[in-house]
């Protein structure tokens, strides 16, 4: 975004603030006299790295144990099980306060208890999932001609999980991006003055109530259309996934 920005993003011009479209300037200037458009492309970066990085982490873990809880069962599951059952107990947002309590308000520390609350959630879809392929036919016959159980899962029950798996991704950037918005609202993920759509909208509250809604409603406004759009691609490859396990 910030290759194809027309003006700097982080360039202050205090006698713009707040001022509506002019010129060039097709959504006007923010609090401090910034260009709004420009501020909305550099921040797109920071707006969906952040989610990616919460939904590659979440999946990456919530898979392995997932296929682990399936195959391995009896005891390790249950106790997997319980283990999951805890952490749906606390939150994302809540848990992002606490990591910035004790690591500091930034996007990583963020992202990281993020990926720990939705964890379970795709453990929880994954292990069903990674069931229903460990009780398949083939499995056993791989096992008979002496396959061990983790190329097993890496080459076959994996494999055949990845549509759901992208599926749920899908959805699950629409929830992160979402989470990580209001987190940077708050001051807890991305700081000032780093562009970011949850960082706009905090920034320039105030003009709402002035008058200036412009700022903070195209962030709100680009929040809600990439949330959406992967909201609609995560539901229709979801129920392709369905389809094709039928």
């Amino acid at each position: 975004g910030s290759l194809i920005a027309p003006y700097n993003p982080d360039l202050p011009s205090l006698g713009n603030a707040f001022v509506g479209p002019v010129g060039g300037h097709l959504l006007g200037f923010d609090f401090e006299g910034r260009d709004v458009l420009s501020r909305l492309l550099a921040g797109a970066l920071s707006s969906m790295i952040g989610p990616l990085a919460v939904v590659l982490a979440a999946m990456a873990l919530g898979v392995v144990i997932a296929v682990i809880a399936a195959w391995r069962q009896g005891p390790l599951d249950t106790a997997i099980s319980s283990g999951l059952d805890i952490l749906f107990a606390f939150p994302g947002i809540l848990l992002a306060v606490v990591a910035a309590a004790v690591f500091g308000a930034s996007l990583t520390a963020a992202a990281i208890a993020l990926s720990i609350a939705y964890m379970p959630y795709v453990a929880r879809v994954l292990r069903g999932a990674a069931l229903r392929e460990r009780g398949q036919p083939y499995v056993a016959a791989l096992e008979v001609q002496g396959a061990s159980g983790p190329p097993i899962c890496l080459r076959h029950i994996v494999p055949n999980m990845l549509p759901l798996i992208v599926a749920q991704a899908t959805i699950m950037f629409g929830w992160a991006m979402v989470d990580l918005a209001a987190i940077s609202f708050l001051g807890l993920g991305v700081q000032p003055p780093t562009p970011n759509w949850g960082v706009m909208i905090s920034e320039n509250e105030p003009g709402i109530l002035q008058g200036y809604p412009l700022p903070a409603l195209s962030a709100g406004l680009c929040i809600v259309a990439v949330v959406i759009a992967f909201n609609v691609l995560g539901e229709r490859l979801f129920e392709q996934a369905q389809g094709t396990r039928r």
